[in-house]
């Protein structure tokens, strides 16, 4: 246990994780939905729409309101950047690459996290949990690479698409860790405001300029609003996919180390296969459960060694 985290306070930090990782796990579900009546920019538009209405909602509605600085601002403003840049690396990568390079790339976003904390935030580790990192990455890769086996083969190897799914990687790890360097100053709330904000205002720009290009500015717009599923899958992406689950990461950084929080990650990764298998019908094999099993000791070993931490603001 991290000493970081008060023995009062474990289930609920710990309850925060695993909801995480349901949120994001089930979001593939939904992403699926989306992609199959829309270009993934209408689903990042409408879903960081959805996001930032939810988001202002709360924010105007609330009395007391903590006034932050320009230095804080300019703080969220990176950890926002670097979040949108995960997405959209992650978009544009996937048109170039194949579904195993993705995958395994994606799963070594802890170990990734692990080095950028070790020299951003001089957080250390023992053996035995780098140990269990390495065990959840290589049952996720493994994981991965038999699914990709077991469908239509994917051979295309593009050098392009192989460095976006890097620099995807490296944001979000990027953005795990710098979100519990801003974490000290600002709320989990400010963290995931910040998100959806710049996230709509980004998207909103690239969909404008798409429109443009098309020559069907409305239509570009309205098209995807004409399926309800399209509608309900942007609502689950923009409300719980980005905002909460943004705010549970900031919530977890605040409490655990870098490496700790970002290996829920993998757990969403296995959520997301054992949701396809039962709600898409997609086909559970036996090495599915002998990953599983890898995963989630991978995870739980993780969570149980101890690991120095050393923030430095």
């Amino acid at each position: 246990m991290d000493r970081i985290i008060y023995n009062e306070h474990w289930a609920r930090v710990y309850g925060a994780a695993l909801l995480f990782s349901l949120i994001v796990g089930f979001s593939f579900l939904f992403a699926k939905t989306a992609v199959t009546v829309a270009t993934p920019l209408q689903t990042l538009v409408y879903r960081f729409t959805f996001a930032f209405l939810a988001i202002y909602l709360v924010e105007v509605s609330m009395k007391d309101r903590k006034p932050i600085n320009n230095l804080v601002r300019r703080k969220l403003a990176v950890n926002a950047m670097f979040y949108l840049g995960f997405m959209v690396f992650q978009v544009v990568g996937l048109l170039y690459s194949s579904s195993l390079e993705s995958g395994i790339i994606f799963a070594a976003i802890p170990i990734l996290a692990k080095i950028i904390a070790r020299f951003a935030l001089g957080e250390t580790s023992s053996f035995r949990q780098n140990f269990f990192v390495i065990l959840s990455v290589a049952g996720v890769m493994a994981m991965v690479v038999g699914s990709t086996n077991s469908a239509p083969a994917e051979n295309n190897f593009n050098l392009l698409g192989l460095i976006l799914l890097i620099l995807s990687s490296l944001s979000m790890a990027a953005s795990n860790v710098y979100t519990r360097y801003v974490r000290a100053e600002c709320s989990p709330f400010r963290i995931s405001f910040y998100i959806a904000a710049l996230g709509c205002l980004v998207f909103h720009g690239a969909a404008i300029t798409a429109g443009l290009i098309d020559g069907d500015l409305i239509g570009y717009y309205l098209s995807p609003l004409q399926q309800p599923k399209f509608l309900v899958a942007t609502l689950y992406l923009g409300i719980p996919s980005t905002v909460i689950s943004a705010m549970l990461m900031a919530y977890m950084m605040g409490h655990m180390t870098a490496v700790k929080a970002t290996i829920f990650g993998n757990l969403s990764t296995l959520i997301s296969i054992l949701a396809g298998a039962f709600f898409l019908q997609e086909p559970l094999q036996f090495y599915h459960l002998v990953c599983t099993g890898l995963i989630l000791a991978g995870v739980i070993g993780t969570s149980l060694t101890t690991s120095a931490v050393r923030a430095r603001h």
